[in-house]
């Protein structure tokens, strides 16, 4: 496996230099942990019916999504009843998919049962980027679809420290000899994270950083 700064010279290098390269490297939210539980709520969303979707048509939706949703509001979401899935499933303004629907309730009750640990702010937003594989374990887990790259996608939009399994970094890992196919397993899974947390030690940078890297080394 490369050190991390062998991997930023090819990125460098493919991507026309070190200060072209660092203007492509986005940075996590430092702020993350304050984003009120409503956001959360809309990014997993957004996240469960891009899945699969276009991306672009779901883009163009969203504002009805959002009134459509009440803003989104946690509590609300968590109240919907039949008489509001009849009426969602009538509003074109949304992608009227009924199980995808059925998600905000899902993970607005998910998201009510992290206020014992002090929030989704706290909880998600503060989880250590060196278990970043376990937060992702508990979505998939305690959530509604946020398992595997729709959970990822979710934290990287939501701004917090993230790194996302594209086909390109994928590549790269499977080119470094971390993993010999795209991870699935929890084993592939700790040796990606065991991966990610040398070359941010290495670094001095969090795995949004390190990710993007890899990707452009690709």
């Amino acid at each position: 496996m490369r050190s991390f700064q062998d991997l930023y010279d090819i990125a460098a290098d493919r991507k026309g230099g070190p200060e072209a390269l660092e203007a492509m490297i986005p940075k996590p939210d430092p702020n993350v942990s304050q984003l009120p539980e409503d956001r959360w709520l809309s990014l997993f969303t957004k996240g469960v019916f891009q899945a699969g979707f276009n991306w672009k048509v779901i883009e163009t939706k969203w504002e009805g999504f959002e009134e459509a949703f009440h803003g989104f509001d946690v509590d609300r979401c968590a109240f919907l009843h039949d008489e509001d899935m009849d009426r969602l499933m009538s509003n074109a303004a949304i992608v009227r998919n009924g199980p995808k629907i059925r998600t905000v309730i899902e993970n607005a009750h998910f998201l009510q049962g992290l206020r014992a640990d002090g929030g989704a702010g706290k909880v998600i937003g503060g989880w250590p980027s060196e278990d970043f594989i376990g937060l992702l374990e508990m979505l998939k887990k305690n959530g509604s679809r946020l398992g595997g790259m729709t959970g990822q996608y979710a934290m990287r939009f939501a701004g917090r420290d993230a790194f996302i399994l594209s086909r390109d970094v994928s590549a790269r890992l499977i080119a470094e000899g971390v993993i010999d196919k795209p991870a699935t397993s929890k084993t592939a899974m700790k040796a990606v994270q065991g991966a990610f947390n040398t070359w941010m030690q290495q670094s001095g940078r969090g795995l949004t950083e390190v990710s993007r890297v890899l990707a452009f080394t690709v």
